[in-house]
């Protein structure tokens, strides 16, 4: 019987198009990537899906500063987000645009006219404060000395008549399924946040803005006069990139969601309760996992435009290279919590992992192996480290602890260094009878045949992570990675 490849749909969020791509969304989609390489390497049939949120009011009035119709600044914006997928090396399967008229906004349609015939969705009058940053209604309980914690600015008063979802219809609900686990939330500390959210009390959301406040949007389908809420319009991008539309194969194979890659900010009042009761209101299958990470600040300040602190990605591939970009937001970062980026920080990571660390062992092995004509090699004595290497980055994966995975991956590379100093390889004893000579000479053959299998593995290990390095490893000692596969747990 052959083996039916199991499906695995994995999505980073989507990102505004009111500015060009940052180090933080570089984060999301390299993190979103590993797990994606991870499950390809398990023999999994993965579909990795990224893309860009490109309707609002700040995209139009960032596009109105510049002095571009909000279509041409997000034709260029957007076009920025794709090219991540060149210089960072990503997987991404697709990548959606929430401006596609044929395939996202079909989806949009339909999902509203089933929320609307669920009865879910209503018309009232609402007056509070909104925040253009978060493209969202803010309670004054929230805000910190009168200004959005996240964006410190001072929210605007709207009183206007708008469609709403009826959100607190599933309160009950979806406190249920979070306390069950029924949606795994990673780390286990913002599955308490988001309980604590959803049991002070769940609001019906606004889900429409008036047409003569906000023209950059998606026309609600039985309304002319009003335009579907950027937040509702954007989360539905998960299920348009499958063609949920049509009821397409791709949505029929790879719904529900495996795992959704996002920031701490827009965790709990949209992935966590608004996008699951849109889909419990909908009859579809819920997300299994959500994985939630932190900010990257810069020199311990957030990073900002005003600041001048704004970290490029193109620039800091440009300047180190891919892999090294890749290697310090994974081992550097917290995966679930915030980290600091700085450029000493940066290089000293580079020279003393990479350079230093990873570099100068491959160096020393091939150097010893051109000498000794060693190509073909097996394991002989050094399987218990090796096979612990594995164990360790298998289960840090798995928890999504990439920086653990790797600390496994650079020990296994210190064991190495040591077993060089030990073994002496390269060393010539000219003392030595004849008969003792030859002996040297074969331990030190099978010492670098075992540092050629260790290399391999490594090169192995690394392929989810840092995927041109692996490549480059596995030429140098010239075997073929397929050779190698990553165990299923």
């Amino acid at each position: 019987m052959v083996n039916k490849k199991k499906k695995f749909y994995i999505t980073s969020s989507i990102a505004y198009t009111n500015t060009k791509p940052h180090l933080g969304f570089s984060l999301e989609v390299i993190q979103a990537d590993v797990i994606a390489r991870y499950r390809r390497l398990l023999g999994d049939d993965v579909f990795y899906l990224t893309g860009t949120d490109e309707h609002g009011r700040k995209v139009a009035e960032a596009a109105k500063e510049v002095g571009k119709a909000p279509r041409e600044f997000c034709d260029e914006i957007s076009a920025q987000f794709r090219a991540l997928k060149r210089i960072l090396n990503l997987s991404n399967n697709d990548f959606i645009r929430t401006t596609n008229r044929e395939r996202h906004w079909p989806a949009v349609k339909k999902v509203w006219l089933k929320l609307k015939e669920n009865g879910d969705i209503y018309k009232k009058k609402y007056k509070g404060l909104y925040c253009v940053g978060c493209e969202a209604f803010v309670k004054e309980k929230d805000l910190v000395d009168g200004k959005c914690p996240l964006h410190g600015k001072t929210p605007e008063a709207i009183e206007e008549e708008n469609y709403f979802f009826r959100l607190s219809k599933y309160q009950n609900q979806l406190k249920k399924i979070i306390g069950r686990g029924e949606i795994k939330i990673i780390p286990e500390g913002r599955k308490s946040e988001l309980l604590s959210f959803i049991t002070q009390g769940l609001e019906d959301t606004s889900c429409s803005r008036p047409r003569e406040k906000l023209e950059w949007g998606i026309p609600v389908p039985d309304d002319r006069t009003h335009l579907v809420y950027v937040w509702m319009d954007a989360l539905v991008n998960y299920l348009s990139a499958l063609d949920y539309a049509i009821d397409g194969d791709k949505f029929k194979k790879f719904w529900p969601p495996n795992v959704h890659c996002i920031g701490k900010d827009i965790f709990v009042r949209f992935h966590g309760s608004l996008w699951p009761a849109m889909l419990l209101s909908l009859g579809l299958g819920l997300s299994k996992t959500i994985f939630v990470h932190g900010f990257i600040t810069v020199a311990g300040q957030k990073m900002s435009k005003s600041l001048g602190n704004v970290i490029d990605p193109f620039e800091l591939v440009k300047k180190y290279g891919t892999d090294a970009v890749r290697y310090f937001l994974l081992r550097e970062i917290p995966p679930t919590e915030d980290g600091d980026f700085t450029y000493p920080k940066f290089e000293e990571r580079y020279n003393s992992d990479l350079a230093k660390g990873l570099g100068n062992l491959v160096a020393r092995v091939l150097t010893m192996a051109e000498r000794t004509k060693i190509q073909a090699y097996t394991h002989i004595a050094i399987q218990p480290e090796i096979d612990q290497a594995w164990e360790r980055c298998k289960k840090s994966l798995e928890e999504f602890k990439f920086n653990e995975a790797l600390m496994a991956i650079w020990d296994l590379i210190s064991f190495a260094d040591g077993y060089i100093e030990r073994e002496r390889p390269w060393e010539v004893i000219t003392e030595l009878s004849t008969k003792e000579r030859d002996q040297r000479t074969l331990g030190q053959k099978v010492a670098i045949n075992n540092l050629l299998f260790i290399l391999g593995n490594i090169a192995q290990l690394l392929q989810p992570f840092l995927p041109e390095t692996s490549e480059k490893i596995f030429e140098q000692i010239k075997t073929k990675k397929s050779k190698l596969l990553f165990p299923r747990i």
